[in-house]
């Protein structure tokens, strides 16, 4: 099902990412049989933004280009239907010079940059694709021998940094939703945040309107909602359009209900009872939990009654030190050293604090009732 609309968001993404820095057509027709180029780049003599802004996309974009993005990394057929439209291409632009009476180098026809959330080695082996050796592309973009001018980007193995931001929010799973958390922090003033988040909340209605969602919808849809609730929020705040607080947070309740469907096959009295707490955390943290905690830390996390702390039993460092992995990444020695505080809370105050506070103010919150 995400197919389709992935391909539109994808193409919708890229135009207005690029456009400042040149010219951009989607879906471009090229020669002999009907092909369609999904991105067609063309860089302007004075593009009006500093391709730097794009980081490693600004990079590729440095020269014409055709980009493919793929939902699903792409098959071996899929690979040779990308080469196919690139040498059509290239044919079309080369008659076009020899009609103008002019030459053209090999460095000055396009690039194919093949957008993939992953790449098997069965893939790279195949097609002779290596990290490049002469410039500093970093991990993740694999180059075909160099007269094919095509490069593999696998975007799970990119670094994951300010410069790749822009890639990663084309990958999948928890590539994808790290990405956007990252550009849910930049601030209201950076180039593209507002736009991009309008056409990732495009993209989840896209794939949320289909009557049959699989599991692969319904996890995109989790990974998307963070940046379409924040969309739905700032045009609350901005006044530019009326009635969408109301349905927030029924929207929101369905996405949870929804996602502990695929997770765990059905909503039982006990995660329904947990739903609405759950509710009170951003989407930010709430996507994350709900993609990394089992059943079991959501009940006992969300949960309330008398029963609760005694779920916690021999295992509490444990969980509590799982939970903070979830929350930020890792567990560094600042928050190793507060957990034995952390233990001495009563659940109903421990809670609280680890699902809302920032590690900051979680560390802060600490010395202060330790001091």
């Amino acid at each position: 099902m995400t197919r389709q609309p992935h391909d539109q968001f994808a193409k919708q993404y890229l135009e207005e990412l690029l456009s400042p820095l040149g010219t951009v057509e989607t879906s471009r027709d090229v020669p002999s049989e009907v092909r369609q180029v999904d991105v067609w780049f063309v860089p302007a003599s004075s593009p009006s933004t500093d391709s730097s802004n794009l980081g490693l996309l600004g990079k590729m974009a440095a020269t014409a280009c055709l980009f493919e993005p793929f939902r699903n990394a792409p098959t071996v057929a899929e690979i040779h239907g990308c080469l196919l439209k690139l040498y059509s291409l290239r044919a079309e632009l080369l008659r076009k010079a020899r009609r103008e009476k002019r030459s053209v180098s090999e460095d000055e026809l396009p690039l194919l940059w093949i957008l993939s959330p992953s790449c098997s080695q069965r893939l790279l082996n195949g097609f002779s694709a290596k990290l490049s050796q002469d410039e500093n592309w970093g991990e993740g973009v694999y180059f075909l021998p160099e007269f094919l001018r095509t490069a593999l980007v696998a975007i799970n193995q990119l670094p994951v940094s300010q410069d790749t931001l822009w890639l990663r929010v084309l990958g999948k799973r928890r590539t994808q939703q790290q990405a956007i958390e990252e550009l849910l922090e930049l601030p209201k003033e950076s180039p593209w945040r507002r736009n991009i988040l309008e056409i990732l909340a495009n993209w989840r209605i896209n794939v949320d309107s289909s009557e049959r969602l699989s599991n692969a919808d319904r996890e995109l849809i989790m990974n998307l909602s963070p940046a379409y609730f924040k969309w739905r929020e700032e045009a609350v705040s901005e006044g530019r359009q009326e009635g969408i607080r109301e349905g927030i947070r029924e929207e929101r309740r369905q996405m949870v209900e929804n996602f502990l469907r695929v997770r765990f096959g059905e909503i039982d009295a006990e995660l329904e009872a947990i739903i609405a707490p759950m509710l009170q955390l951003t989407p930010q943290v709430l996507t994350r939990l709900l993609f990394s905690l089992s059943r079991e830390e959501l009940l006992l996390w969300f949960g309330e009654g008398s029963g609760v702390e005694e779920r916690f039993g021999e295992g509490k460092r444990e969980k509590v030190e799982n939970l903070l992995k979830v929350r930020f990444g890792e567990v560094d020695q600042e928050l190793a050293d507060k957990i034995a505080a952390m233990l001495e809370l009563p659940h109903q105050e421990l809670t609280p604090l680890l699902l809302t506070l920032s590690r900051e103010e979680l560390l802060e919150q600490l010395r202060g009732e330790h001091s």
